[in-house]
Order: structure tokens, then C-alpha cells, then sequence
């Protein structure tokens, strides 16, 4: 973990140009970016102070050192509790239950999920796929992958037929590895997500590129755009949905714009699920 905290660092500074955050260059770089003696110098702490931070022995820094360091490295809000994630490790955080995390959903979110007319599904940790609806297995054929597969990392980095399934696939696959890199900041002692991340490192060379570069975001909302066998390029919304009482797991809900080619395709798959159960 000490490890990572450096390396976040390190990718963080070297993408700010030291005339973008007003200083002056001086001799020659062996790196890009900022060096340490500059990100100490616009966070406003000492040199070796922001080294053994970033050599991960700064656990006992303030809150006001990290926000200065995350202003400095102008982190966007998620990038800044990754760094409080990092530079704190307090293993996994407490979650419902007793504090065992749930990988099986609640009978009322499974209500919920049939009751939605959208295709929709539940992430749990490290991205396992732990529940849908029918439209929801019907755009993405969840029920076709064996269950130890089930998982979006797992299928987008080692799937073969990913990148036809995802015409934007590298933009997907950037987010994923960023929602990945957010969950082990949260849970550095999950052995599982060792194991995936090792596995993913290990057999694509891909996710070992943009796993290096630590990208670090949050899945929110956006835009996805899927090629499906049935019904063509669906060009989708998502909006994702934190379950009160579940804080590991994620409701994801695919939208169309009304009245759109996407709109009637999906329409149009909802009816054959509806015909499949007749």
C-alpha cells in the first residue's frame, strides 16, 4: 500500500506542467511534471515532509496537509479520497451486516430491480455483477457467464469480444480500471481483489497499461454505447445509485432518450423477454 501511495503521487504530479501551475522551469527534467521539491513548495509544506509522504510514512498527516497536497496536484474529488484512502489505510470499511459484506442482494432490492421498466443491475465489490432484471440480462447476457465469472473487469480486459461488444472500448475500459483503482484504495485488505487485480495484470497488457497510469474515478453517471446482437448499437445513459444500507453495492440503470432509435430497440427486447415468459 506504500507502494501505491507513491505511485498515485508520482503519476499525479507528472501530469502538471510545472508553467501550469505558475512556476518557472529551471535545468534540465529527467521526468515530466512537477518535482517534489515544487509540489511541497505549492502544497506549502517541506520538501522532506512531502518525500516521506510520498514514500508512505506521512500516516499521521492532517487533513489540512492532504487537502493542500490534493490542491496542489489539482486532484478532482474522487483523486482526493483516494489519497486519504491511501495515505490512511485502515483495511476494509465498516458496511451492513455486522460488517460482512453482502455479495447477494436484499429481497427489496431485487423487488425494486424487477419493478424497473429499464435494464438495470447491482455492482458489488471489485465490479462482481450480483443481481439484475430481465431487460438488464437481455441487453448484457449477465445469466450466460458462469457466476466466478461474472465480473465487469474480468469480462472487459480478458473477454475477447469486449471490444466488439463496447465500440468505445478503451474509454470503458479507462473508467473501469478507475472504479477498480477507487475500490482498492476503500478496501486495501480485500485478498479477492488482490487476486483479480493480479490475474488482470498478469493476462492483459492492457489493463496493466492503464492500471499503471492509476487512474482513480467514481462510476456516477455517463454514457454507454453498446453493440448488441440482437438489436444493434444501443446509445445509452447510465445513472448509478449508491443502496442505503448496502454502501459496497451499486444500482446501475441504463436510460434512452425518448423517441429515440435506442428507445424502440430497447422497447422492442423488453417485449421478446415479455414473449420468452408467455
Amino acid at each position: 500500500m506504500d507502494t501505491d501511495l507513491g505511485e498515485f503521487l508520482q503519476s499525479r504530479r507528472a501530469r502538471i506542467a510545472p508553467a501550469d501551475a505558475g512556476l518557472r522551469e529551471y535545468g534540465r527534467r529527467r521526468v515530466p511534471g512537477l518535482r517534489r521539491e515544487e509540489v511541497a513548495q505549492l502544497a506549502g509544506v517541506s520538501v522532506d515532509y512531502y518525500i516521506r509522504l510520498e514514500q508512505g510514512r506521512g500516516r499521521n498527516a492532517s487533513d489540512a496537509v492532504l487537502d493542500a497536497v490534493a490542491r496542489a496536484l489539482r486532484l478532482t474529488d474522487p483523486e482526493r479520497l483516494h489519497l486519504y484512502a491511501l495515505a490512511r489505510p485502515t483495511g476494509t470499511r465498516p458496511v451492513a451486516s455486522g460488517g460482512v459484506y453482502q455479495s447477494t442482494v436484499r429481497e427489496g432490492t431485487r423487488l425494486v430491480l424487477d419493478a424497473l421498466t429499464a435494464p438495470a443491475f447491482v455492482l458489488g465489490r471489485r465490479m462482481d455483477v450480483i443481481a439484475w432484471n430481465a431487460l438488464g440480462d437481455k441487453v448484457s447476457g449477465f445469466s450466460s457467464v458462469p457466476a466466478e465469472e461474472r465480473n465487469q473487469a474480468r469480462y472487459l480486459f480478458l473477454n475477447p469480444v469486449a471490444p466488439e461488444f463496447y465500440p468505445d472500448w478503451e474509454t470503458v475500459a479507462v473508467e473501469t480500471a478507475a472504479f477498480l483503482r477507487r475500490d482498492a484504495g476503500l478496501h486495501p485488505d480485500d485478498p479477492a481483489l488482490h487476486v483479480l487485480v493480479d490475474e488482470l495484470s498478469e493476462r492483459s497488457a492492457d489493463f496493466r497499461r492503464i492500471w499503471g497510469a492509476h487512474p482513480v474515478k467514481e462510476k456516477t453517471h455517463g454514457g454507454k454505447r453498446i453493440q448488441h446482437p440482437e438489436a444493434g448499437l444501443l446509445d445509452m445513459g447510465y445513472e448509478s445509485l449508491l443502496l442505503p444500507g448496502d454502501p459496497d453495492q451499486l444500482l446501475v440503470v441504463y436510460t434512452a432518450v425518448p423517441g429515440s432509435a435506442t428507445a424502440a430497440a430497447l422497447d422492442a427486447l423488453s417485449e421478446s423477454v415479455t414473449n420468452a415468459h408467455v
